[in-house]
């Protein structure tokens, strides 16, 4: 399967190494119909054929989708009179949430939408949550509700979640709206896998009876990525396995995948020789590997072992500036929906 701009085949006068600026080799049939010096043996290239990926900049498309975004909220303040609104409650004082938080909360407010936070305590009981979560959705001020994961222990996260309104779930992790994608009209689709395919789209990746192989069958990212990328339409139609702990021989799955996403969340899984020649590789993991050398004591890693995965694949995402940046300006775009879905713009 032929995967939209990455259709050129190395030329034969060419040392066989692509620099990040070129389009790269499109599918490994290409490779292995595009003369001699290209012959292969046993699934691998041989040596004197080297792959550089192009790095996919996230940064870059999540610029695009803000500025989307923002001209979209400017609209709907024009029309209504009113800014769509977005509060994300935060509860407990795990740092990392608190950090994400407020970079939703910047995001937010620098698009237009009018973003709040609401700081509830550790110590919170579940019945205080729902009381939040109630207001939340009786105020017509406020469009969009996201409650920041993960929530303290003596708290039920399903709980939670089922009781914010359909209308105003912009993690799209209500069972109902989970319900719509399944069914194939999605209204709020997860922010993570909605950015992995602006990304594809963006790419110019043509899915339409590609294979694709999402490593991680997680809620937030795979589950519903395997749904999004098959469904009928612009960025979808693809054949996708979705693979998992239980997953035999998960290197020959990975192999035949024209497009590889990998949400994990173990660091440097993928290798390289897990890799189809030529495959465009999406990294959605994110772990902390302790690092001395770094002021932090730490680096983040993806799950794909990069340096290795760069010689095989024709696009692969960085982590991080990779999908990260993607994630929050999928959460603005779907805020910007919800407020449409309030004035009855959109269905």
């Amino acid at each position: 399967m032929c995967l939209g701009p990455y259709r050129d085949i190395i030329a034969p006068e060419s040392t066989g190494r692509v620099s990040s600026g070129r389009r790269a080799l499109s599918c490994y049939d290409q490779i292995t119909r595009s003369g001699p010096q290209f012959a292969h043996r046993s699934g691998t290239v041989e040596d004197h054929l080297t792959i550089t990926a192009r790095i996919i900049d996230g940064k870059a498309v999540a610029a695009k989708v803000r500025t989307e975004v923002a001209e979209g909220v400017e609209s709907f303040t024009r029309q209504h009179g009113f800014a769509p609104g977005l509060t994300v409650v935060l509860v407990g004082d795990d740092a990392p949430s608190a950090t994400y938080v407020r970079g939703k909360e910047k995001a937010s407010n620098e698009v237009g939408i009018d973003g709040r936070v609401i700081y509830l305590p550790e110590d919170s009981t579940q019945d205080q949550v729902f009381e939040t979560v109630h207001a939340l959705n009786a105020d017509e001020s406020v469009h969009g509700i996201l409650v920041q994961m993960p929530l303290p222990s003596q708290i039920d996260s399903d709980a939670i979640t089922a009781s914010i309104s359909p209308e105003k779930d912009v993690d799209g992790l209500h069972p109902l709206n989970l319900g719509y994608l399944m069914s194939g009209r999605p209204r709020f689709v997860p922010a993570t896998p909605l950015g992995i395919q602006r990304i594809l789209m963006e790419e110019g990746v043509d899915l339409n009876g590609a294979e694709v192989a999402i490593c991680g069958r997680g809620a937030l990212i795979g589950r519903p990525l395997s749904v999004l990328l098959s469904q009928r339409g612009a960025g979808g139609n693809a054949t996708v396995t979705l693979c998992h702990t239980g997953t035999a021989n998960l290197a020959e799955v990975t192999r035949r995948a024209d497009v590889l996403v990998a949400a994990m969340g173990s660091a440097g899984l993928i290798t390289g020789e897990m890799i189809k020649p030529g495959a465009v590789v999406i990294d959605a993991g994110t772990s902390r590997v302790d690092d001395p050398t770094r002021k932090r004591g730490y680096r983040l890693s993806g799950d794909v072992a990069f340096e290795e995965a760069v010689e095989v694949a024709s696009a692969i995402t960085p982590v991080p500036g990779g999908v990260g940046p993607l994630t929050i300006a999928m959460l603005l775009q779907n805020g910007l929906k919800a407020a449409k879905l309030a004035v009855g713009t959109v269905r």
